[in-house]
């Protein structure tokens, strides 16, 4: 049985709780209490949320955990100086260490992200970066995996998180059952950025929206200035100056990066190869496609497809 304790402290997010079902489940449909898990404190008891109901605990020293996860809260405040020192040991006695959003704070303090690589959530990759300056910060990944230390990004990336913990113990179709069960539309790879690129660009008017819409529906077709233009209703000239003034790039860098988003949701939702996906998001071939992830990520396809647990049916 894999024993897995939820740091809490006072004013937490209670969303981090959301983690704890991703177990639950994990024990339902594997039909074994694979997990036993219990939600630590300093001192036991209840603990507030920063929502205002208070959660029972137990007291750090309760048990030893295989994995601990720390969650976080809405400011950045650090919890006790006795939780931090508990922490401070906690790879000694646990497999794992994890931290959920802002709970990465937590464990920088405890300097169990010294020279080593992590994430948060992204409003808060500046502060982080300032306060503990020997992190590597991935700032636009939903978790990352450095050896003993597992951290993501926001609350809701814990449940990324916690899905790639099971998957990890109990391998990757209980991972997928319960994302099911739990509607959720795929499992997000730790690789996955943070942000959505139309989210991100957020263009001003609504020619450029309607030159984007046009693009992320037809990936697979000529998206050239003069194609994208004529569904802003504008001419290529005009087009190109309002698309770089409302998102800060050209036309062609937006399309590559839409493709990419495309490209790399397949990979972590289909086993289609290379190919496949390079064709229908519109690269062309495998090449393009390539130099286009290593500009984005600085990964190749290949190496985000292994690391989703998708592997290419052909060569």
């Amino acid at each position: 049985m894999h024993t897995v304790g939820l740091i809490v402290y006072p004013n937490f997010q209670s969303l981090g709780l959301a983690v704890t079902t991703i177990f639950e489940y994990a024990n339902l449909i594997s039909e074994e209490n694979s997990y036993e898990l219990t939600i630590v404190s300093e001192h036991g008891g209840p603990v507030r949320t920063s929502e205002g109901f208070s959660v029972n605990t137990e007291p750090l020293g309760s048990g030893r955990f295989d994995t601990l996860i720390v969650t976080g809260d809405n400011e950045c405040r650090l919890p006790s100086p006795t939780l931090i020192e508990f922490l401070e040991d906690a790879p000694n006695h646990s497999r794992r260490v994890a931290s959920v959003c802002t709970g990465a704070f937590v464990l920088a303090a405890a300097g169990l992200l010294d020279g080593k690589r992590a994430t948060t959530h992204w409003a808060h990759v500046r502060s982080f970066e300032e306060s503990y300056p020997n992190v590597t910060l991935d700032e636009d990944r939903i978790y990352v995996v450095d050896g003993q230390i597992w951290t993501s990004a926001g609350m809701s990336a814990g449940i990324d998180l916690a899905l790639a913990i099971v998957e990890s113990d109990l391998g990757m179709e209980v991972a997928r059952a319960i994302a099911r069960k739990m509607v959720i539309y795929q499992r997000r790879g730790g690789g996955q950025s943070q942000f959505s690129v139309l989210l991100e660009m957020n263009p001003k008017s609504d020619r450029v929206h309607m030159a984007l819409a046009f693009a992320k529906e037809n990936l697979s077709s000529d998206l050239s200035i003069e194609a994208l233009a004529e569904a802003a209703r504008l001419s290529p000239r005009q087009f190109s100056r309002v698309f770089r003034d409302e998102t800060g790039q050209t036309p062609a860098k937006a399309v590559e990066r839409l493709r990419v988003e495309a490209a790399r949701l397949m990979m972590e939702t289909s086993r289609h190869p290379i190919e496949v996906i390079a064709r229908e998001t519109g690269f062309g071939d495998r090449e393009r496609m390539r130099q286009a992830f290593l500009r984005a990520f600085g990964q190749s396809p290949q190496s985000i497809q292994r690391s989703s647990g998708m592997v290419e049916m052909a060569s």
